[in-house]
């Protein structure tokens, strides 16, 4: 992957994509529903908000400051006294902040920021393993990207895919043997190719040329997929091999449960 400062020069750039999407809705619009079922477009801004202010204490803390560590380990008990629920209640509880886009933009600016402040070598707490800060803001792009498409989708919108879209089909292929383990079962030995072509036409490769077990196709459509925004059906992705078919249709980029996916159309 890239350095880090490319990786959060890119995770700004889609965050700003995103709120400039939402930046003049009306209330009712931001009152339409969404894909994710129960969440309106304010739900997926304010569950963006309260993540990227999680993901900015801790990453202050990694840097050295001890209250926003503090602050993160309280975020991090209050998710595991309710880890099937906490992300739908703080989604709500942020969906009623009256000023919530200039919260998200205080607090993305503000984890951004953090980022690159990361001694090298420091690793990030969170609520699965430990990570370094351009993991982090690999994840938080994808994150971003994928609540950008609800948003996108909620409002009738048709977002042309950028190259910025090559951390999320990284974070895609790296969580192959995750997808697994969320569905209880034993990840195949041996690696992927990836082969994907990007919105520019480039081809992004992942895993040994010789590989037996192969997925090919759209890199835009391979990152809906392995974010579960849209039908495996819908989508120009292939695979060669019954292992790497197997896999692409429980792929999953985002953490928590398997999520149930979209519907075909």
């Amino acid at each position: 992957m890239a350095d880090l400062d490319s990786i959060v020069d890119d995770l700004r750039a889609e965050g700003d994509a995103l709120d400039a999407l939402v930046a003049d809705l009306t209330d009712q619009q931001w009152s339409t529903p969404t894909p994710a079922e129960g969440w309106t477009v304010a739900h997926q801004i304010g569950h963006l908000s309260w993540t990227d202010n999680v993901a900015a204490q801790t990453t202050l803390g990694a840097a050295g400051d001890t209250a926003a560590a503090a602050e993160f380990d309280v975020a991090l008990k209050q998710a595991w006294s309710d880890p099937m629920g906490f992300v739908d209640t703080a989604a709500e509880e942020e969906s009623r902040d009256p000023h919530l886009l200039a919260t998200w933009r205080s607090r993305r600016h503000a984890m951004t920021d953090a980022l690159v402040a990361v001694p090298a070598g420091n690793k990030i707490p969170w609520f699965g393993p430990p990570m370094s800060a351009a993991s982090m803001a690999t994840a938080r792009l994808m994150e971003t990207w994928a609540h950008g498409q609800d948003v996108a989708d909620a409002l009738g919108v048709v977002l042309e895919p950028t190259e910025r879209i090559k951390g999320v089909a990284h974070i895609g292929v790296r969580t192959r043997d995750f997808a697994y383990a969320l569905n209880q079962q034993t990840p195949p030995a041996e690696p992927f190719r990836v082969e994907l072509t990007s919105p520019g036409g480039e081809l992004w490769t992942w895993g040994p040329e010789d590989a037996a077990q192969r997925v090919t196709g759209s890199a835009a459509d391979f990152c809906r997929l392995v974010t579960q925004r849209a039908h495996r059906d819908d989508l120009d992705v292939t695979a060669v091999g019954a292992d790497a078919e197997h896999w692409l249709t429980i792929a999953q980029a985002f953490a928590g449960p398997p999520g149930s996916g979209r519907p075909k159309q």
